[in-house]
């Protein structure tokens, strides 16, 4: 009989233990005790086995119950499967991230992935130095199919409404009061006020990021009011480029902008003339993988970079 011929005719594996069970106590009765079922349930359960099998597997021998031949050959066979089973049921899996040879699929937000991934990095130099990363790219209109699909076991970036089979936190955990997004700059060809105006903000060319290929960027998709776009780019990876040399201006989150300063000191930010509720970043995966211990360790690493990188920028935003 092949495997699926097995699942076919719906072997219920539980009919084994119980069989297991019969011929190691030679006893209906005391097998019934030992499973804490009734006899008649033992009873029961022996003739659908014999049954599905088609032969004899079980005899009584006097007063004890004994296997036949074909029983016997039944029983070897169950037992070692069903040892291993039991044992590999019972055992509690052990995690040792340092020891670790994991590969992990983070899926990560453009706008996160070079102020992340070096601290990322760093921190797992010494707590997991033998895990693999390999990070994909998301953006809210691709990371709920790369969930539930696992081509990613776990993401940070923003999202909508997503199934209650993805679940979601908060990255870092308690947001705090920092603006979102600010506008970059390029000083020596953009001259703006010491308080920029939203006439003066709508007056000027932008460079914007859309991963929908048009000229949409998030002041577009807030708030519905369209600016002078001179340029549409797929990535804040381009936007420091774009604007370095340039009297562009970019609205972009107010890490990436910190992030790209602190590498291009002559660039300078300065607050929009307007604010809209903005999305929060967080951590997202999905409830099928919320036991992996790996992810779940990754996802730890993680939270404890981004309360770093927050305060970080709190303390730049501050001098």
């Amino acid at each position: 009989m092949s495997g699926m011929d097995a699942y076919a005719r719906d072997l219920d594996l539980n009919l084994l233990r119980v069989f297991a069970v019969v011929a190691e106590e030679g006893s209906i009765t005391r097998a019934a005790a030992r499973l804490y079922v009734t006899q008649p349930a033992v009873s029961a359960a022996i003739r659908r086995l014999t049954a599905f099998i088609g032969a004899e597997l079980i005899t009584r021998q006097g007063r004890r119950m004994v296997v036949t031949h074909r029983g016997a050959e039944l029983l070897a066979a169950a037992r070692a499967h069903l040892q291993p089973l039991v044992a590999a049921a019972m055992e509690v899996p052990v995690f040792d991230p340092k020891s670790s040879t994991a590969t992990v699929r983070i899926g990560l937000d453009d706008s996160l992935g070079a102020l992340i991934l070096p601290d990322f990095m760093k921190a797992l130099r010494t707590e997991a130095p033998e895990m693999q990363l390999i990070i994909v790219p998301v953006q809210f209109r691709t990371v709920e199919e790369l969930l539930l699909s696992h081509k990613v076991d776990f993401a940070v970036g923003v999202a909508d409404e997503l199934p209650r089979s993805i679940l979601r936190q908060p990255l870092p955990p308690k947001p705090s009061s920092w603006p979102h997004f600010v506008c970059l700059y390029d000083p020596r060809h953009s001259k703006l006020p010491k308080k920029l105006s939203e006439r003066e903000y709508f007056a000027r060319e932008h460079v914007v990021v859309s991963y929908a290929g048009d000229t949409r960027g998030i002041v577009e998709d807030s708030l519905g009011l369209a600016r002078k776009v001179r340029i549409s780019v797929p990535a804040f990876s381009y936007v420091a480029d774009v604007v370095d040399g340039s009297p562009l201006l970019a609205t972009i989150p107010t890490l990436v902008a910190n992030h790209i300063i602190r590498t291009r000191p002559h660039l300078r930010s300065t607050p929009l003339p307007f604010s809209w509720e903005s999305s929060i970043v967080e951590l997202l995966w999905s409830r099928a993988t919320d036991d992996d211990e790996a992810a779940r360790f990754l996802r730890g690493v993680l939270l404890k970079v981004a309360l770093a990188l927050v305060a970080r920028v709190e303390r730049h935003g501050k001098k």
